[in-house]
């Protein structure tokens, strides 16, 4: 287990890296209809990965992204990471757009397969990615399945249909979308409020609601109501995410930042704000969802937390994080 040293010096260096960057975390598509998927609705550029702009980033011999467990976990270790490793596959699709090379869509086909030899299938719960990396914070220590992999999953396997014709890719991307309707204390991804579905990054037999990996899961489902088969079902998840995450959007609210997730167990800091990164990047995503749904609301809350974004809000926000990441054991 990394020692109170290397956890210190672990978030000082995650703190100068926020401190440092500029307020759009990466460039936003134009193009969020069309029913032909191109730039994703983040254009994440290899480059920027490469610099450490998200992840610490290596790759094994097939050219496929493994990632460091984080700090908090006691098996230091390099892991393949479902949201990742599509993370990287949807930047190296892009460089393709931008070069039309055959080495680089044979790149990106690399990632399309990797998705497609990796899923776990069984008839409830259709296709799906694990990760066997533990999350100590919201006490998930078995493998677990993801509703923002699932979208990473989709994404990647649609512009693999697309560029090859491929109908299998096509499929699993369709069965990608059955584990969405099965709550996560019964190995979904899903947690059923009294507002509707949270689509969670993090699935526990409680609410965690991060905020970003909830609107990612949400991309992964539009990409598939602009680009899928039948898409009655990817629709009817996408329009009852985004009523719920409607709902619950105010409750992420501080009155100077915002909060991380909802999790609200008694072992889990009762404040647990997003850091810098993750504040500007819900913060774009919000005028993202404004762009596909034209819902005045998401550009409404957006234009209120940009106001936040300032040195004396960041410095109470951090003193806060502070208290959190302690009770999280991270310093």
């Amino acid at each position: 287990m990394p020692g109170k040293i290397e956890k210190v010096r672990f978030m000082l260096r995650k703190l100068k890296r926020d401190l440092s960057r500029g307020e759009l975390i990466y460039p936003v598509a134009e193009e969020v209809h069309s029913p032909e998927l191109r730039e994703y609705y983040f254009i994440m550029e290899e480059k920027a990965l490469k610099a450490g702009i998200s992840q610490n980033f290596h790759f094994d011999e097939e050219g496929i992204p493994i990632i460091p467990t984080y700090i908090d976990v006691e098996e230091r270790r390099m892991i393949y990471y479902p949201i990742s490793i599509g993370q990287y596959g949807l930047s190296i699709f892009h460089t393709y757009l931008e070069t039309g090379d055959e080495a680089d869509r044979e790149r990106f086909l690399k990632i399309v397969q990797w998705f497609y030899q990796n899923a776990q299938q069984d008839e409830k719960r259709g296709c799906f990615w694990l990760t066997d990396v533990p999350k100590p914070e919201f006490k998930i220590y078995s493998p677990w399945p993801s509703a923002f992999s699932q979208s990473r999953g989709i994404s990647i396997l649609l512009r693999g249909y697309q560029l090859t014709g491929e109908k299998a890719y096509l499929s699993m991307a369709g069965e990608a979308l059955k584990i969405f309707q099965i709550p996560a204390a019964k190995g979904g991804v899903t947690t059923f409020t009294d507002v509707g579905p949270i689509y969670e990054e993090y699935p526990a037999p409680f609410l965690t609601a991060v905020l970003d990996g909830t609107i990612f899961s949400l991309f992964g489902l539009y990409d598939y109501v602009r680009a899928g088969e039948d898409t009655s079902l990817a629709r009817k998840l996408f329009d009852e995410g985004i009523s719920a995450l409607k709902a619950i959007l105010p409750r992420y609210d501080l009155g100077y930042w915002i909060r991380y997730n909802l999790c609200d167990q008694p072992f889990y800091p009762k404040i647990d704000p997003a850091t810098i990164t993750y504040f500007r990047l819900v913060n774009s995503q919000l005028r993202i969802l404004h762009r596909i749904t034209n819902e005045p609301f998401f550009l409404e809350i957006a234009d209120r937390w940009k106001n936040y974004d300032h040195l004396f809000n960041i410095l109470r926000m951090y003193l806060v994080k502070y208290i959190a990441l302690r009770k999280l054991n991270r310093i």
